[in-house]
């Protein structure tokens, strides 16, 4: 089970899990060395009948939010510390299930999101698959303008399938013209983070100038020693919340987990005034 929480501030983590049935024994192994408080999953693949609450039970996250469609999509956020207002939206007028949220002690709104990954060809003209990807990031624009002005405390967590900067991705020259690392799409997610004014969580904690990855591909035949990576998993907070963030890690090693996602839980702490 979860250690048991001490102290005001809460920690959360942020994990594609690509699956979160198969993903079991790589849950528990994560949630044992590092006990988050909170847990918001992406790419969960499974109906909410179907989602496994006993093992999050027994690993002490008896609270629970989860959005979830077979075998595609869904999203989760599975908490030891109690929340309210658990809610989930649709995006581009689709019911896929690719956003819930929860408010967490303190009046903070956790958001998390998967952003659609776009295909592999970065034009919305012959590839529809990057025409929703643009679209769900302009409605998501402008849902933060409109969060922005309501003056809410909040946490964006997720797969933003993005990776916005140069050293977020093994070769900025190489990825240019890559679907995650296009200009359209780091322009496009620039215009998410100044519409929320967010502030890059992770980025006030690890340096911009250093080489930061959530993200390596199953194809690639030893991940580790290639370090092909992308930084597509993201932790961002609206800016009174900027100083209460202490600590921020990318959980490298469960890449190397059996099982394991072809990404890593991204975590931050937070004080949030609780």
């Amino acid at each position: 089970m979860a250690k048991k929480k001490t102290g005001g501030a809460i920690t959360i983590a942020t994990w594609n899990v690509n699956s979160v049935r198969r993903m079991a024994d790589a849950l528990r192994h994560f949630t044992g060395q590092q006990a988050p408080d909170v847990i918001a999953m992406q790419e969960t693949k499974v109906m909410d009948e179907l989602f496994p609450r006993e093992l999050f039970n027994e690993l002490g996250y008896t609270h629970q939010a989860v959005a979830g469609q077979k075998m595609h999509h869904g999203v989760a956020i599975v908490s030891r510390v109690p929340f309210e207002r658990s809610e989930a939206l649709s995006w581009c007028g689709k019911q896929d299930k690719r956003h819930v949220s929860v408010t967490l002690p303190g009046n903070v709104e956790l958001h998390n999101f998967y952003v659609p990954s776009g295909g592999d060809i970065p034009d919305p003209k012959l590839n529809e698959k990057f025409d929703h990807k643009l679209r769900f990031l302009d409605e998501m624009i402008a849902w933060s303008k409109r969060r922005r002005k309501m003056g809410v405390r909040a946490v964006l967590v997720g797969d933003l399938n993005i990776a916005p900067h140069e050293n977020d991705v093994w070769s900025h020259k190489q990825l240019l013209k890559v679907v995650s690392h296009t200009p359209v799409e780091t322009e496009a997610m620039a215009r998410l983070y100044e519409a929320g004014a967010w502030v890059d969580a992770v980025r006030h904690i690890i340096p911009a100038d250093k080489k930061l990855y959530s993200w390596w591909s199953y194809r690639s035949p030893d991940w580790d020693a290639a370090d092909k990576g992308r930084r597509l998993d993201h932790v961002w907070v609206t800016p009174d919340l900027k100083t209460g963030v202490t600590h921020a890690a990318v959980e490298r090693t469960m890449r190397g987990h059996s099982p394991a996602s072809d990404h890593v839980p991204v975590m931050v702490k937070l004080e949030t005034g609780a």
